[in-house]
């Protein structure tokens, strides 16, 4: 998977960035997928299939660290790399994001060419090439 029609899911209730995190990935050649919410996110987690999750922490209806906890207890989606991109920089915020599966993190502002770099060296990872 070099990001040919990898399947991204975005969640944060910013427009703006989604539209703009949406530009980046197609242009890379992934397929996106968008929700604003938490309630959405998981939604989208179980009915699209995404080879990967960006999520915001803090969303309406159930924030990110609830849907990663909720992701990564779910035999199903466990697996799914999930990155926090959050403007939450504090130490237990970050902790506690590992601590309950996420497999990067993210502070924004953040760099979108450092974003996607971490993304693919995951799905590089998720489908067993380093």
């Amino acid at each position: 998977m070099n990001g040919s029609k990898a399947r991204v899911l975005i969640c944060d209730d910013d427009p703006l960035l989604i539209e703009l995190m949406e530009f980046r990935l197609r242009a890379k050649g992934y397929e996106v997928i968008k929700a604003v919410d938490g309630a959405e996110a998981l939604l989208k987690a179980e009915h699209e299939a995404p080879d990967i999750i960006v999520l915001d922490a803090m969303m309406p209806k159930a924030d990110g660290l609830e849907v990663l906890a909720r992701i990564k207890n779910d035999p199903a989606l466990s697996d799914t790399p999930v990155v926090m991109l959050t403007a939450r920089k504090g130490e237990r915020d970050i902790v506690s994001a590992l601590e309950k599966g996420a497999d990067d993190y993210l502070v924004k502002p953040f760099i979108p060419e450092e974003l996607l770099a971490r993304l693919a060296r995951l799905l590089a990872r998720k489908s067993g090439k380093r």
